[in-house]
């Protein structure tokens, strides 16, 4: 069978090079094309010419003579019984992108517009402009020469990639914690913002090689008519809308129509970015109310919201002056309505007793309901009790929004899921005055929703950030996030609704590696995600943008023309690797999703009111979620509510690192787990000192009938973080990793679990480093293992190199049976 199987690639290759002879060139990918044999009759000449030298192929002409070889391939390896979907794939977008180079070479002042309104590349939008067609062509090139060097050792036996599990996306259901396919889990995969103006029927559009995610028509404050019913035009667009298979519906909360301007001149006091209105307007929540309820009634049931109804699209009310949105009309100050929900909120917090506020702010307000506040607030009183009330207060009443929003779908479509588009960044970053509470929205929704990035440098950077040290991209804010939400509501569906791991608003590369882009797709899935939408696809299947970025561009399409730029449009090699990531997670789901339920032995404890005080709360935190990331197992954290509603069986210790502030409820909720048999890990007496407005804690912890462990050295990150590795039971498996990258730490974050089978255990590796490590793995209980490279079907030494973002799955398995 090998034999047979080398013939055929060897018939595929000359295929490809007898081409190459006709056409008088030649690929040096594919050696050189055979000299030409003379014919025995023909005399030979006493001075015979320079045989001249053969025309260099174009890059369009290699890219046929590829395609042309591993269609050949592809025959020949089929025939053999091999699966041949990924090389399916590889043709696919080999033949969009060179129809897609022809269209930009043949349209260079549109491919100019886009560049030029990407600040970074504004000088070089010319260049860039007249460079991307034969770069385009390139990367072509690239993923053929690829594809065919694998598909080659496949058909030669040295190496085996299990059969793609395509996606029925027709008859995707959801069960439990994950979307469902032909009796097996899958991870969803497609494109926000996709090719708008196209319907989402076009199978050049939605497909296997990019997704087929349906998605229903937007739903914002338009639906509503002055005399409180739906508009027919958008309720006859709904009911037209196919329903067929798995898709998501979003909230669109940026305008809404003039006549809610002249009824209320307050609409629009106190909005943000992508939600223009006042959330505490009652004309605003009555007119919601009927759109949600309306709509609501008409999706009952209908397979276009089996992802959910996405309730709002990235909020945030950053509150404090100085803050970059304060550009565009943010939160530059507050209406009426949200003043009085302050005051009552006030009134409540501080059982209306008025003197009891004054003596906290500074203040000499009579009644609650003359209390004043200056928004935005200056961010020069954080620390502060009038800091801290409002921050506070911005939180809840944005809870109270999505609740209100989430409870009018309920009251007629008690089944339909929801989830929000949070930025996780709201979270692993600093600043609180944005009104995002995550573990309140992510404890409400029926299902996990955010748009976390990952990226390389900020192209703002003119230095090298911090991360640059030792990792080849930054990964902080995926990870975190997805660890705490993932600890919130570990037994809910996730859905990333706006991928930025290609690009985002300050980052992109044109020159982006395939390797990185497997690596981050990896990482979310392995860390919860079950659908991600990429950002974004905006090619027509004609090659041209969509229509929103051709001709002139008026309001927000200069940014979309920008994100444009250097974006996956412009990258066969960023599309491919993304497709081929989600065929190889879909093909390896079941291991996936045992490797996604290994247990989080410990918890980092998080208070979202030192978040809140603290400048630095979460930079604080990183340091000691940081160097555990790599220690084969995933983290978990522990808030009050977790604590007070979840099994604490399901973790060993908590850690308290750095946590000067917590309320009253906070600090019992730790006790109370005390208590109960716990162990909580404090770094020194300064965490818990405080409550929310900074007055002393009279009290301090008590083992009781737990084990409080105090570390005794609070600078020493590395001692409190080797502390926390041995107080936790890490015996849910016995195999051991050592890392060798010449850097100062570990880079490879991994995972182990026993196999589902029964036999064995299930290896995941991950490197994020900069360099490449050397990995030696052994058992604990087993000298003689046997390494299987799942990716690849073959074995491998228990010593083996992981290249900067590479991507591992094994199977250990015991030799002695």
């Amino acid at each position: 069978m090998n034999a047979l199987r080398k013939s055929m690639v060897a018939l595929a290759i000359s295929s490809a090079a007898l081409l190459s002879a006709c056409g008088g060139g030649s690929s040096s990918d594919d050696g050189p094309n055979p000299t030409p044999t003379p014919s025995p009759s023909a005399s030979p000449s006493p001075n015979p010419s320079p045989t001249p030298s053969p025309t260099p192929l174009t890059l369009e002409e290699e890219a046929q003579e590829k395609i042309m070889a591993l269609n050949q391939l592809s025959i020949n390896a089929s025939q053999s019984g091999i699966d041949v979907t990924r090389a399916e794939t590889v043709l696919w977008f080999a033949e969009q992108f060179l129809h897609y180079a022809d269209w930009d070479e043949a349209n260079p002042e549109e491919i100019q517009k886009f560049f030029y309104h990407f600040y970074p590349y504004r000088e070089q939008s010319n260049e860039f402009a007249a460079q991307l067609p034969d770069f385009e062509r390139q990367k072509v090139v690239d993923i053929l020469t690829a594809e065919i060097e694998t598909l080659s050792s496949e058909l030669e036996g040295e190496m085996t990639r299990r059969p793609v599990a395509k996606i029925d996306w027709y008859n995707v259901t959801v069960e439990q914690d994950q979307f469902v396919s032909n009796g097996k889990p899958v991870f969803l995969y497609d494109y926000f913002s996709k090719s708008m103006g196209n319907p989402t029927t076009d199978t050049r559009l939605y497909n296997d090689h990019l997704g087929n995610v349906d998605h229903l028509p937007s739903i914002n404050p338009f639906w509503l008519r002055q005399d409180g019913s739906l508009a027919p035009i958008k309720v006859d667009e709904l009911q037209r809308h196919t329903n067929d298979r798995v898709g998501y519906a979003l909230l669109w909360n940026s305008h809404f129509p003039q006549w809610m301007a002249e009824q209320e001149p307050e609409i629009a006091v106190g909005r943000s970015l992508f939600t223009g209105f006042d959330i505490d307007n009652p004309l605003i929540r009555d007119s919601w109310g009927k759109i949600i309820r309306g709509v609501g009634e008409m999706v009952q049931g209908h397979k276009g919201i089996d992802m959910g109804v996405i309730l709002s699209n990235e909020p945030h009310w950053f509150s404090e002056a100085g803050h970059w949105t304060q550009n565009y009309g943010e939160m530059n100050a507050i209406s009426s309505y949200t003043l009085k929900k302050f005051q009552d909120w006030l009134s409540q917090q501080y059982k209306e007793d008025i003197e009891s506020l004054n003596n906290n702010w500074g203040t000499q307000f009579t009644r609650f309901d003359s209390v004043a506040i200056e928004i935005p607030i200056n961010p020069a009183t954080r620390g502060t009790p009038i800091w801290y009330d409002w921050c506070r207060f911005n939180m809840d009443r944005v809870t109270n929004w999505f609740e209100y929003l989430q409870g009018e779908l309920h009251k007629v479509n008690p089944e339909a899921d929801t989830s929000i588009k949070i930025m996780p960044d709201l979270f692993t970053e600093n600043n609180r005055s944005h009104g995002i509470d995550l573990e309140a929205l992510t404890s409400l929704t029926t299902m996990i929703g955010d748009d976390a990035k990952t990226r390389g440098r900020d192209l703002r950077s003119t230095q090298p950030e911090h991360w640059e040290a030792h990792y080849a991209y930054f990964w902080e804010e995926l990870a975190v996030s997805y660890d705490f939400m993932e600890s919130v509501a570990p037994n809910k569906i996730h859905v990333n609704s706006e991928t930025h791991f290609l690009s985002s608003s300050w980052w992109r590369d044109l020159g982006t590696s395939p390797n990185y882009v497997r690596n981050s797709f990896w990482l979310a899935t392995l860390m919860g995600m079950d659908a991600g939408l990429s950002w974004f696809w905006a090619r027509d299947p004609d090659g041209s943008p969509e229509r929103r970025l051709e001709g002139d561009l008026n309001f927000f399409e200069p940014a979309m023309a920008g994100s444009y730029a250097a974006s996956v449009n412009m990258q066969p090699q960023v599309a491919n690797a993304l497709t081929q990531v989600m065929y190889d997670l879909n093909s390896h789901a079941d291991e996936i999703m045992a490797l996604r339920k290994q247990r989080r032995p410990l918890r980092i404890f998080y208070s979202e009111t030192s978040a809140i005080n603290k400048t630095t709360h979460m930079s604080d935190l990183f340091e000691i979620y940081e160097p555990l990331f790599f220690e084969g197992f995933p983290i978990g954290y522990a808030t009050q509510k977790i604590i007070e509603t979840q099994d604490s069986d399901q973790w060993d210790a908590i850690a308290v690192y750095k946590t000067e502030y917590v309320t009253d409820a906070e600090f019992d909720a730790l006790q109370s787990y005390l208590d109960g048999g716990g162990t909580i890990i404090l770094d020194s007496t300064s965490s818990l000192s405080k409550n929310e407005y900074g007055e002393p804690r009279e009290t301090q912890l008590a083992a009781s009938q737990g084990e409080l462990v105090l570390h005794d050295s609070p600078s020493d990150i590395g001692s409190f973080a080797a502390l926390l590795l041995g107080t936790v039971e890490l015996a849910e498996h016995p195999i051991l990793l050592s890392e060798s990258n010449g850097l100062d730490q570990n880079t490879c974050t991994w995972r182990a679990v026993p196999h589902p089978s029964g036999t064995g255990y299930l290896v995941t590796i991950v490197n994020l480093g900069k360099n490449s490590s050397l990995i030696t793995l052994r058992s604990s209980v087993d000298e003689n293992i046997e390494i299987v490279d799942l990716l690849h079907g073959k074995r491998i030494d228990p010593e083996f190199e992981v290249p900067t973002n590479g991507v591992m799955l094994l199977e250990v398995r015991s030799l002695v049976q």
